[in-house]
C-alpha cells in the first residue's frame, strides 16, 4: 500500500491540463480549458479542465473529479494503479508498505490479468532477444523486415517459442496464477492440460492508451494455409478490439502535436511508418473502424 506522504506528494505534484492533455486534445478558453469529452459522444466541447482548481468537468454527461478520479475512468484502473501512473509520470518514487496476505487476495481480476499479460511480454522479449530459438527464427524475421533494434526494443516485439507450453510453465515456475493466464487469452485449456496460444510466432503486444500491455498480435512463420497467419488475443476483460488501436501510447502525443492521425491496417505499418519517422500512426489491426476507436483517436 502507498504511505500518505507519498500520495500527498503526488496529489500536490500532478498537473490536470498535463494529466487530462495526454489522453484530450484541449484548448484555451479563459482560464479554463476545453475539449471533445472522452466519456461520451458529442460533437461540441462541453468537456473544461481547470487548472487552477486542479479538477475536470463534463457538462454532457456530469463526470468530473480530479487527475486520479480522470485516470480511474478513462483508463478503468484502480485507484492504487491510478496513483502509480502519476508517480511515474511526475518521477515520484513510491514508498509501498507489505501487503497482508488478504490484501494480496483482494487484488482485483483485471489487475492480476494485467500482471500475467505484462509478464509474459518481458517473457516473449527475452526470448527474441537472448534465446537461439528467439534469435534464429523470431529476431532473423524483424530483421528481414528492416526493423531496427530501436524499433523492436520500442514496441517491445516478442517470439513465443514452438514448445507449446513453454511460457505457461515458466509463468507457473514463477508463481503466476493459471487462471490469469487463461483469463488474459495468453494460455488456451484443453483436456485438463494448458497450451500456450501463441506458441512459434512473433508477439507484436498491444498497449492501452497508458502504455500497459493489454493483449497480443502473434504472426506465424509457417507457410501452412490452414494456420491462421495472424492471432490476435480474445476479448477480455482487459481486451477490446473494437476500442483498441496498435500503437495509440507511442502515437498520442504525435497525434495531438500534428493534430492528424495516419489510419493503417497493420502492426508492421506501424513500425515502419515509425521508422521512417511518422510517429502520427496507428493500427485498426485489419478490423472495421469503430465508433470507440474513432473516439479514441479524436
Amino acid at each position: 500500500m502507498i504511505d500518505h506522504s507519498t500520495i500527498d506528494k503526488i496529489m500536490n505534484t500532478a498537473e490536470i491540463s498535463e494529466v487530462v492533455g495526454d489522453f484530450v486534445s484541449l484548448k484555451k478558453r479563459g482560464v479554463n480549458l476545453l475539449g471533445l469529452c472522452p466519456f461520451h459522444n458529442e460533437k461540441t466541447p462541453s468537456f473544461t479542465v481547470s487548472p487552477s482548481k486542479g479538477i475536470f468537468k463534463c457538462f454532457g454527461c456530469g463526470k468530473g473529479g480530479n487527475s486520479v478520479n480522470f485516470l480511474m475512468e478513462h483508463e478503468h484502473i484502480s485507484y492504487p494503479e491510478a496513483l502509480k501512473y502519476l508517480a511515474k509520470k511526475y518521477n515520484i518514487e513510491v514508498e509501498e508498505k507489505e501487503e497482508t496476505a488478504e490484501e494480496i487476495l483482494q487484488k482485483n481480476e483485471r489487475e492480476s490479468m494485467l500482471v500475467v499479460t505484462a509478464y509474459a511480454q518481458k517473457y516473449f522479449s527475452r526470448i527474441l532477444n537472448t534465446d537461439a530459438e528467439g534469435q534464429a527464427i523470431g529476431m532473423s524475421y524483424f530483421k528481414e523486415r528492416g526493423f531496427r533494434q530501436e524499433i523492436i526494443d520500442l514496441f517491445q516485439l516478442g517470439y513465443s517459442p514452438e514448445i507449446r507450453d513453454a511460457l505457461t510453465k515458466d509463468a507457473q515456475k514463477n508463481g503466476y496464477k493459471t487462471q490469469f493466464l487463461t483469463k488474459a487469452g495468453l494460455t488456451i485449456e484443453k483436456n485438463d492440460r494448458f497450451f500456450d496460444r501463441f506458441a512459434g510466432r512473433v508477439i507484436f503486444p498491444i498497449h492501452g492508451l497508458s502504455g500497459r500491455v493489454i493483449g497480443c498480435g502473434g504472426r506465424t512463420l509457417k507457410t501452412d494455409k490452414k494456420i491462421a497467419k495472424y492471432l490476435n488475443s480474445p476479448e477480455s476483460e482487459i481486451y477490446h478490439k473494437s476500442n483498441s488501436l496498435y500503437g495509440i501510447f507511442f502515437a498520442k502525443n504525435a497525434i495531438a502535436k500534428a493534430d492528424k492521425c495516419f489510419l493503417v491496417e497493420g502492426y508492421t505499418d506501424v513500425l515502419s511508418m515509425h521508422q521512417s519517422g511518422v510517429g502520427n500512426v496507428v493500427a485498426s489491426s485489419g478490423t472495421s473502424l469503430t465508433e470507440d476507436q474513432v473516439r479514441m483517436i479524436r
